[in-house]
C-alpha cells in the first residue's frame, strides 16, 4: 500500500518524458541557432509545486532529558567508558557524579580517558567509589591514589601514547579496524613490556596481566606501529552549547578528547553548559554534529581549574627570603632555558613540555616571536593570565591557566597530533629522566617506582627528522648518577629521536644516525673534566668548542 501511495505521489509532481518532450521543444531562431535554454526548466517549476516551508521539514524529537540520574541509567558493570576532558578542563562532573551514586550496583568499569582526574575530581570520583577495574589513559600525572592502586596491583592500567589514544578512538567512530602509527616504535609500547596489572603486593610479587606487544611494518624506511582501535559503550561529554537534536559546540580548550569520543561510543550522553532550540547555532560554528549524540542533559557541576597560574606582577616587589640552594636551582633551569631559547627562530611553531622548557619564552632573543603548540589543542598560546582574565577553558598540556594570542586556533586533539606526527611542528622542547648517545630518551616512567604517563611526548618525537627535538635537563640526578648514558636503562619515550642534549654544563649535538654525541659548547667555569666526569657515555669535542 505505501509503494503504491508512493508511485501516486510521483505521478502527481513528476512530469513523464512524454510531457516533457511535448511542452519544452526549443526552435531555431533565424541563424538557425538553438537559444540557450531557459534557465525556468519545467522540472524546477514542478519542484515548486511540492517545496515546503524550511521549519515545517525539521524532525521533531529532541534529546534532551530532564534527568540525570535517568539518562545514565543505562551504563551497567562492564562497560567501556569514555570521558572527556584534559585535566579537569571539558570534564563531564555532572554525569561522572549520577554514575557514582549508582556505586553498589555498576562496578568493574573501563575507564578511558587522557587522564584519571585530579584527587575525587573528574574520573577521581569514580576511582574513590570502587567502580573503576581498569583506566586506558595516557598520563597519570600526580593522581597519588590512583598510582598507589597500581603500583600495589590493585588495578589494571593500559598506558597509551596521547595522539594513539585519540587515534584508537577516532579509528573506531570512522570503521576502522587498526591504524599505523611511528608513535612508540622501539619502545616498550610496541614491545609490550609494561605490565598491564601487577600481582597484589606490587612489583615485587610478580605481573599478574602482561602488556599488549604490537605488530611493527616498515613503510619508506620507517617504523610503524599497528594500534587496534577502541570500541565503547558509553561517553560521558560536557559542552558549551548544544541545541535540542545534539548539535555541540566546544569553548576553546574545552573540546581535547571529547568530540571524537563522542563519534565512537554505542551511546553518547553530553551534559551541556546552554542547552539551545534547534537552529540558534550557526551550521558554521558546530564541531560535533547531533547524529553522534544520543541524550542532552543540563550541566550542573561547576568548572574546575586544575592548576590555576597568573601573571606576576612586575613592579612587584617579592621581599620573601629566598633558600640559597633553592635560588641556585631556579638560577640553574633558567640558564638552561635561556640557552634553549637561542634555537628558535622568528615564526616557528614550537611545542613545549612540562616544567623546564615552559620557561623557554621568557629568554627569547630580541625580535623573535613563535607560535606556541599545546598538544590539548591550541596553536598560539599565550602567556599566564592576569587574575581577573582566568578562564578555565584556556589551559596548556600542563593543566595551567593560560592565555591566547591574536590569530590563535583550537581544535580538537585529533587535529592537534595529526599536526605533531605530520612534522609541521618545527620544534619541540622535553624534559627527560635519561638521555643516550644515540638520541634515545627517557621521560615517562621508573618501573615499579614512579608513574607520571606518557602524555604527548613520545608523539612529539616521532617524526625526528622534521621536528627537531631539544632536551633540556639537569646533566645529574640527585644523587649524582649521569643522565646522558650509553644506553637509557629506563623504558623509552622514543629510539634515535633528540638532536640535542641542554644542561647547565654543556651544549651537546646528537648525530642520530651514528649515534654518537658531540660536545659543542662549555658554560662559564665549567671544565671539560667536570663533563666527561659526570657524563656516562664517550662524546667527541667540536674543534671550535663554544660558551653556552
Amino acid at each position: 500500500m505505501l509503494q503504491c501511495a508512493r508511485r501516486a505521489y510521483i505521478a502527481r509532481v513528476i512530469p513523464s518524458r512524454a510531457l516533457l518532450r511535448s511542452s519544452y521543444r526549443p526552435t531555431r531562431n533565424p541563424r538557425g541557432t538553438l537559444p540557450p535554454p531557459s534557465l525556468v526548466h519545467p522540472i524546477g517549476q514542478a519542484g515548486r509545486a511540492y517545496s515546503t516551508a524550511v521549519e515545517d521539514a525539521v524532525p521533531r524529537k529532541k534529546k534532551v532529558w530532564d534527568s540525570v540520574d535517568e539518562a545514565v541509567a543505562d551504563v551497567k558493570s562492564g562497560d567501556v567508558l569514555l570521558s572527556g576532558g584534559f585535566g579537569l578542563c571539558g570534564t563531564p562532573d555532572t554525569l561522572i557524579g549520577a554514575l557514582a551514586k549508582r556505586k553498589d550496583e555498576v562496578k568493574d568499569i573501563t575507564a578511558v580517558s587522557n587522564n584519571v582526574g585530579s584527587g575525587e575530581l573528574g574520573l577521581g570520583k569514580l576511582l574513590y567509589t570502587g567502580q573503576i577495574g581498569k583506566i586506558m589513559a595516557s598520563y597519570i600525572g600526580g593522581n597519588k591514589h590512583f598510582e598507589s592502586l597500581y603500583l600495589n596491583g590493585q588495578i589494571s592500567l593500559e598506558l597509551i601514547p596521547q595522539g594513539t589514544l585519540v587515534g584508537r578512538l577516532h579509528a573506531h567512530a570512522a570503521g576502522f579496524p587498526a591504524f599505523y602509527t611511528p608513535t612508540g616504535a622501539n619502545t616498550a609500547v610496541e614491545q609490550g613490556t609494561i605490565p598491564i596489572r601487577l600481582k597484589e603486593g606490587g612489583i615485587k610479587a610478580g605481573v599478574a596481566i602482561p602488556g599488549n606487544k604490537k605488530e611493527s611494518r616498515e613503510f619508506n624506511g620507517r617504523k610503524f606501529v599497528l594500534e587496534p582501535a577502541i570500541a565503547a559503550d558509553v561517553a560521558f561529554i560536557r559542552a558549551w552549547k548544544v541545541d535540542e537534536v545534539g548539535n555541540c559546540v566546544f569553548r576553546y580548550a574545552a573540546n581535547n578528547f571529547s568530540s571524537t569520543m563522542a563519534r565512537n561510543a554505542k551511546l553518547t550522553i553530553v551534559e551541556a553548559e546552554n542547552i539551545v532550540p534547534v537552529g540558534s547555532l550557526s551550521p558554521n560554528a558546530i564541531h560535533l554534529p547531533g547524529i553522534y549524540v544520543d541524550r542532552i542533559v543540563k550541566a550542573t557541576a561547576p568548572k574546575q581549574v586544575e592548576i590555576l597560574t597568573v601573571a606576576t606582577d612586575a613592579n612587584a616587589k617579592d621581599e620573601t627570603p629566598v633558600d640559597p640552594a633553592k635560588k641556585a636551582a631556579i638560577e640553574q633551569r633558567h640558564r638552561i632555558a635561556r640557552r634553549a631559547a637561542k634555537e628558535l627562530k622568528d615564526g616557528f611553531h614550537v611545542n613545549l613540555g612540562i616544567g623546564m622548557p615552559t620557561l623557554v619564552p621568557e629568554f627569547l632573543p630580541p625580535g623573535v616571536k613563535v607560535w606556541l603548540q599545546s598538544e590539548n589543542g591550541i596553536l598560539g598560546m599565550g602567556p599566564y593570565p592576569s587574575k581577573d582574565k582566568v578562564d578555565a577553558d584556556i589551559i596548556n598540556a600542563g593543566k595551567e591557566t593560560v592565555t591566547l594570542l591574536p590569530g590563535s586556533s583550537v581544535f580538537d586533539s585529533y587535529e592537534s597530533f595529526a599536526m605533531i606526527r605530520g612534522g609541521h611542528i618545527d620544534v619541540a622542547i622535553l624534559g627527560a629522566m635519561q638521555v643516550s648517545q644515540a638520541g634515545d630518551i627517557a621521560n615517562f616512567m621508573i618501573p615499579g617506582k614512579l608513574v607520571k604517563g606518557i602524555g604527548g611526548a613520545m608523539d612529539l618525537v616521532s617524526n625526528p627528522d622534521k621536528t627537531k627535538v631539544i632536551v633540556v635537563m639537569e646533566h645529574t640526578a640527585k644523587d649524582g648518577s649521569p643522565k646522558i648514558l650509553k644506553e637509557c636503562a629506563l623504558p623509552l619515550t622514543g629510539a634515535r629521536t633528540v638532536s640535542q642534549i641542554i644542561t647547565e654544563l654543556a651544549v651537546f649535538d646528537v648525530d642520530r644516525e651514528a649515534g654518537h654525541l658531540t660536545l659543542k659548547e662549555l658554560a662559564e667555569g665549567v671544565s671539560l673534566e667536570e663533563v666527561r666526569a659526570k657524563t656516562g657515555c664517550e662524546f667527541q669535542v667540536a674543534s671550535s668548542l663554544g660558551q653556552m
